[in-house]
């Protein structure tokens, strides 16, 4: 096995690596990945993006990619075809990846959050010393959604996204976190300039899909513009949603906003033709997978969202 630095190859050699990762994620998540790989070939192209390749008698048999961003290292992309030995492939990408990564001067953390397709993560991720957060990949078919009209309580008014929100909407992602696993898995969540960098990148940016802000909602105090509770959704493939973020502030927690946020969202969805909404959400949260079970979601998948801190 030969590994190549991903700077050294030209996209269209990776193509049908490419077409086969896509399938994948159509076929097991129903998401279109085909925009999320053409920023990949832009990168690749302009020799910008940081990963490996692995070669076997000529042909490439997988790739993995990361990406810096101040402190921290994010894996961002792994995929390993099924034509070759995976175990073999992933554990030395990944291994390759880790080693430049914790070579880089002031790097303190690692994340990363790949979707399995057949390799098997988890050993290779705990033999390099990350701790893992085991996370559900959830999907609803549109016309079983279990909704129960809910409507706001005397005093709460439900918005529709704008993005002059997004400052307080970052400010409100900082204050449901806290204290929250999901803020070990994603340190963006602990301070409101991580917090808006991860909202620009949903909204403003090809993030997480195409951002649909017709079925992205905030509620406020009826008599105030702070938000204390919202839901972002996007599209990933034709007639298929995802939310991206929902969260309510301490204090208005467990009194129905949540699903109130997710049941506006899913008519918004449904009057708009789309089939099915898709969202990831950590399992030791179970409050939040048993609302998500009461809506009409089934888990399709498990992965693991893995940290290693210096």
């Amino acid at each position: 096995m030969q590994i190549v630095d991903l700077r050294q190859l030209h996209s269209k050699s990776l193509e049908e690596l490419f077409q086969e990762e896509a399938q994948h994620w159509l076929e097991e998540l129903r998401w279109d990945y085909r925009p999320s790989l053409d920023l990949v070939r832009k990168f690749i192209d302009s020799r910008a993006l940081g990963g490996y390749a692995a070669s076997e008698n000529g042909r490439l048999t997988g790739y993995g990619f990361y990406v810096l961003e101040d402190h921290k290292g994010l894996i961002g992309g792994l995929y390993v075809t099924p034509r070759q030995s995976q175990g073999t492939v992933t554990e030395r990408l990944l291994s390759e990846m880790l080693a430049t990564l914790r070579a880089t001067p002031r790097l303190e953390r690692i994340e990363a959050q790949l979707m399995p397709f057949g390799s098997e993560l988890d050993p290779n991720f705990l033999r390099q010393y990350f701790r893992l957060h085991t996370r559900q990949f959830m999907l609803l078919a549109l016309d079983q959604a279990k909704l129960t009209g809910a409507v706001p309580s005397q005093g709460i008014r439900i918005d529709p996204w704008k993005d002059r929100a997004l400052e307080s909407a970052a400010r409100l992602i900082q204050l449901a976190y806290a204290d929250h696993v999901d803020s070990q898995i994603n340190d963006q969540y602990r301070t409101e300039a991580g917090s808006l960098k991860f909202l620009r990148n949903i909204v403003l940016l090809p993030g997480c899909g195409r951002f649909l802000p017709e079925a992205s909602f905030l509620a406020r105090p009826a008599t105030g513009d702070k938000p204390i509770g919202m839901v972002l959704t996007s599209t990933v493939a034709e007639g298929v949603g995802h939310t991206t973020q929902v969260c309510v502030a301490p204090g208005h927690q467990r009194h129905g906003l949540g699903r109130l946020l997710m049941e506006r969202s899913i008519q918004a969805l449904r009057q708009r033709g789309y089939q099915a909404l898709s969202l990831t959400v950590t399992s030791s949260n179970r409050g939040a997978v048993e609302l998500y079970e009461r809506l009409g979601f089934r888990t399709v998948k498990t992965f693991s969202a893995g940290v290693w801190q210096a």
